[in-house]
Formats: structure tokens, C-alpha cells, sequence
């Protein structure tokens, strides 16, 4: 347990410190960066938009944001929340132009298969359980709406507090529980009703 609170605290430090490297101009510091939030960047807005080529476009327009922009980061804020924000406010604004509908909309199913989350256990027949369900849960959160699929992943892929998601969101805190608690009821829905058609 102190191990992992002495971990977390040398990370954030050091996330500090790339962002601190980054106003200064450092590129070595921008290749830290990137290397750091990487797959997580990348999954989040693969997660949002749906289009794995798409994201990769976004991913490098943040960064370019990012550079663009680091002079005005507040270094009292989370440099991961800003990061996700800047991110956020990237993939909303390409949603908004390649799908003038409302971002509530449902996607068609089965446009894309799950990242591939992977089990870990040795039994073949665990690992191809696992891989089943989280094909499944992955197939139900591409048929949510964008904003539901974004309050999910930072949740729980990016295990971001509340109050972090409600800055990246730019949203009430209140309304980001209500989109947690309503995407919740939607991929459970959509899980029961895949698990009920199965039967």
C-alpha cells in the first residue's frame, strides 16, 4: 500500500515536471510525454470517435494543441485532466462536423471490434471467456452515445476521480454523474439484451 502511494506521488511529480520541461520548449520532454499517455490518449479517443485512423489524426492534433497552447496551463491543475480536455475538446469538435447529428445518437452496432483486452489467465478456455466478454461489453459501449462512451472510458479505463472528469468534460459535476449513471444503465441494458438474444 506505501509502495503504491509512493509510486503515484513519484508519477504525478514527474508529470509535473514534464510539464514544466514542456513551457520551458523541451522536446525531450514532449517525447516523455507522448510515450506516457500514449495508449491511454489514443484508446480514450479511439473510444469517442470510433475510427482507429481518425483517432491517430486527433492524437497528433493534441499534441500539437498541447505545444501550441502549454504557455496557458495552469500547473495547480492536473496536467492529465488538462491533457484529456485539450483531447476532448479536439474529438468533440470533429464529431460535430462529421456527424452534424447530436452527439446523443446511437452508432450502428458491430462497427468495430474491442481493443483487444486480453485475459491473462492460463486456462484456454478462461482466456476465451474473458475474450468473449469483453467483446461483448466492448460491442455494447460502441452502441452508446459518444458522450456516454467518453464518461465510461475515463472512468474506468482512465480511473479518473469525479471532479477530473467534470474538468475534462468542462461539465457540472452533478451532470457527470448523471451521464455516468445513465451510460451504466445503458450498457447494462445492451448487455442483457445481447445476453437474452444468445439464449
Amino acid at each position: 500500500m506505501i509502495l503504491a502511494a509512493l509510486m503515484n506521488s513519484e508519477s504525478a511529480l514527474s508529470a509535473v515536471d514534464e510539464a514544466a520541461r514542456l513551457r520551458r520548449g523541451d522536446p525531450d520532454a514532449l517525447a516523455a510525454a507522448i510515450a506516457r499517455y500514449q495508449h491511454r490518449l489514443y484508446r480514450y479517443l479511439l473510444r469517442l470517435v470510433a475510427d482507429p485512423a481518425t483517432a491517430e489524426d486527433l492524437f497528433q492534433q493534441t499534441w500539437v494543441r498541447v505545444m501550441e497552447s502549454i504557455r496557458r496551463y495552469d500547473p495547480r491543475r492536473s496536467f492529465d485532466a488538462w491533457l484529456f480536455s485539450v483531447a476532448h475538446n479536439l474529438a468533440i469538435d470533429y464529431l460535430r462536423k462529421s456527424r452534424p447529428e447530436s452527439l446523443d445518437e446511437m452508432l450502428p452496432s458491430g462497427q468495430m471490434r474491442g481493443d483487444g483486452l486480453a485475459a491473462t489467465g492460463p486456462d484456454p478456455l478462461d482466456c476465451l471467456l474473458e475474450w468473449e466478454r469483453a467483446d461483448a461489453v466492448s460491442t455494447a459501449l460502441l452502441q452508446l452515445p459518444a458522450i456516454h462512451r467518453e464518461v465510461l472510458t475515463l472512468r474506468f479505463e482512465e480511473d479518473m476521480k469525479l471532479e477530473q472528469m467534470a474538468e475534462v468534460v468542462q461539465v457540472p459535476l452533478s451532470t457527470v454523474k448523471s451521464r455516468l449513471r445513465r451510460a451504466l444503465d445503458g450498457l447494462r441494458h445492451s448487455l442483457e439484451q445481447r445476453s437474452g438474444g444468445n439464449q
